[in-house]
């Protein structure tokens, strides 16, 4: 099995090769691929995005559209801060107040200027998680840029209860993000329940339950430059609370 940034390179590569993406270079970024917000419109046709009253999102540019979506809807939606760089690690839109246009509040810059800022702790329960990609497959295996911020925003989230691991994930990418192998995972990372793309949906089988999602912080993952790069987790260890 080849490792994870073998994958990354791979198809950070292929997808400029192919110009399917925006932008001069996606290398280390969650890729702004061409089709996503035809893709957008493909999640808001599944029931499990129709339900949900309260979206949890990642903040790259290719999920925007997603963000944009689930404002004009009128869902409650948590946009992660980009590297989670505050202790308050989630930026609150509730599309009711009258300064939060989706349109523009689903920018990063839009959401700190209308947003709240909130601690895990403040947040209403979360019915649907957004993530971002790189690269996926069709048993629900997700790889990320390599920061690691996607699945420490859903441990934290987890461990606070506001979300659940029935909680479903899903993840738009292009269609040569969908790779037909197995990808290398971890305990931390978090499985995907659903893929999109312009073209189809997956449900994925979860792994068969071969891969629990996580429950909490895996501390013993974490190496002390990622920790004291993250306001909230050094505030987490001095504490003492091992979440």
């Amino acid at each position: 099995m080849r490792d994870k940034w073998a994958i990354r390179e791979e198809v950070w590569t292929a997808l400029e090769s192919a110009r399917v993406v925006r932008g001069r270079s996606v290398h280390d970024k969650i890729p702004h691929f061409i089709g996503c917000e035809d893709a957008a419109l493909h999640v808001a046709e599944l029931p499990e995005w129709q339900s949900a009253r309260a979206v949890k999102s990642n903040p790259d540019q290719a999920q925007r559209p997603l963000r944009q979506l689930a404002l004009e809807q009128g869902k409650l939606l948590y946009m992660a801060v980009p590297r989670l760089k505050d202790e308050r690690v989630f930026i609150e839109l509730d599309p009711a107040r009258p300064e939060v246009e989706p349109r523009k509040a689903s920018t990063i810059s839009g959401a700190f200027r209308v947003g709240r800022p909130v601690y895990v702790g403040e947040m209403q329960p979360v019915d649907l998680v957004v993530s971002g990609s790189v690269a996926v497959n069709r048993r629900g295996v997700r790889i990320g840029k390599g920061g690691g911020f996607a699945d420490l925003e859903y441990g934290l989230a987890a461990a606070a209860g506001i979300l659940t691991p029935q909680t479903p994930v899903i993840s738009t990418v292009h269609p040569m993000q969908v790779l037909d192998e197995e990808l290398p995972w971890t305990q931390h990372d978090v499985p995907l329940d659903i893929v999109v793309t312009a073209d189809e949906i997956i449900r994925c089988d979860r792994c068969a339950g071969e891969i629990p999602r996580p429950a909490g912080i895996y501390w013993e993952d974490l190496d002390e430059r990622k920790i004291r790069s993250i306001p909230l987790l050094v505030k987490l260890r001095e504490e003492g609370r091992s979440t």
